[in-house]
């Protein structure tokens, strides 16, 4: 750091200020520092500097080890936005269906040293967490009871609420849901949404089918509906799921929407390319990283100024309807108002 002082022509503390990513430094002496730490190779000491500052710099992630989309979109979005604040992040991925896999990630991260610890996507597997009461420990959606939620809101009640109020603004009398696995927080509170959807109408929801994310699980819940004339909208919980109800449809000869509306949670890069485009419902990871971020940097001692945005600023809006012509109104109603636009 003297070296780098001296060749940028400032003070050792002005570097020090730089190097963690302090406030009162002008981006000119800045850019000064920076420009003299690459040209002599300079990085800061972890360990040096967690002993003098009392903080390592660095977040644990607890991730599911999964090729998921939306799991595997935040987790990515978490450490753009990490790394833009500034901050190193290290990831600890967990296998769902392991009791004590998220508790073993979480102890493997505390030992390496880390001064807050995110649960990107939280599952439910009925498990006390060990904490360290010195180490925050927040979760991305809802919480853990040993987390913190950085997000209130119920994003994913809300945001398969108005699907299903999509479709039944359309004229379906009902809407039948294909849902993901019962310990994934995020499952339950998109079948909560499908499910006030209805109630708010005085509706009784027919049984959900239990998926489990995969396109396969969405073929067997279409086995299952396809046939069955009262089953006109189906809402699933992720768009895999509806990829793959709607090629039981396809293989059985029943036309997606004319026949049986179908929408899918996500907005994955292929939605809009199936025949025909899915609705769906897009997610924007980016936002939801920046705006916890943001929320967890501030109740840090000593953190950085986080990147992007303020948390309440409106173009944070995390959930969006994407109405593409998957759905249409009813076949009933279709043959009342031919020639009808099925969008």
């Amino acid at each position: 750091m003297t070296d780098v002082a001296r060749l940028a022509g400032v003070s050792q503390k002005t570097v020090s200020r730089v190097v963690n990513n302090e406030r009162y430094v002008s981006d000119a002496v800045r850019e000064k520092v920076l420009a003299a730490a690459q040209e002599l190779g300079f990085r800061p000491n972890t360990a040096a500097r967690a002993l003098i500052t009392g903080r390592f710099g660095r977040i644990g992630v607890v991730a599911l080890g999964t090729a998921l989309y939306g799991p595997a979109s935040l987790q990515v979005a978490i450490e753009r936005a990490t790394r833009a604040a500034g901050i190193s992040v290290m990831v600890a991925n967990t296998l769902e269906g392991q009791p004590d896999s998220i508790g073993d990630a979480v102890d493997w991260l505390l030992r390496q040293g880390v001064d807050a610890i995110i649960i990107s996507d939280p599952i439910d597997e009925g498990v006390e967490l060990r904490v360290d009461p010195d180490v925050p420990i927040y979760s991305v959606g809802r919480s853990l009871p040993q987390a913190e939620n950085l997000l209130h809101g119920d994003f994913n009640a809300d945001a398969t609420r108005e699907t299903v109020e999509h479709l039944l603004d359309l004229g379906h009398e009902r809407v039948w849901h294909v849902a993901g696995p019962e310990s994934w927080f995020a499952a339950r509170e998109r079948a909560d949404g499908w499910r006030a959807a209805h109630e708010a109408r005085g509706i009784e929801p027919p049984p959900p089918v239990r998926g489990d994310w995969s396109p396969a699980s969405g073929y067997a819940a279409g086995l299952r509906l396809r046939d069955d004339p009262a089953v006109t909208a189906v809402a699933c919980a992720n768009d895999d799921m509806a990829i793959g109800f709607m090629r039981a449809c396809a293989e059985a000869g029943i036309a997606v929407p004319e026949r049986i509306s179908v929408t899918g949670f996500d907005d994955i890069p292929a939605a809009a390319y199936l025949t025909p485009p899915l609705t769906t419902v897009r997610q924007q990871f980016e936002a939801d990283a920046i705006r916890g971020l943001g929320i967890l940097l501030r109740r840090l001692p000593g953190a950085p100024e986080p990147a992007g945005p303020p948390p309440t600023d409106p173009r944070h809006d995390v959930h969006r309807l994407v109405v593409r012509r998957s759905t249409a109104p009813p076949p009933n109603r279709l043959d009342e108002e031919p020639g009808k636009d099925a969008r």
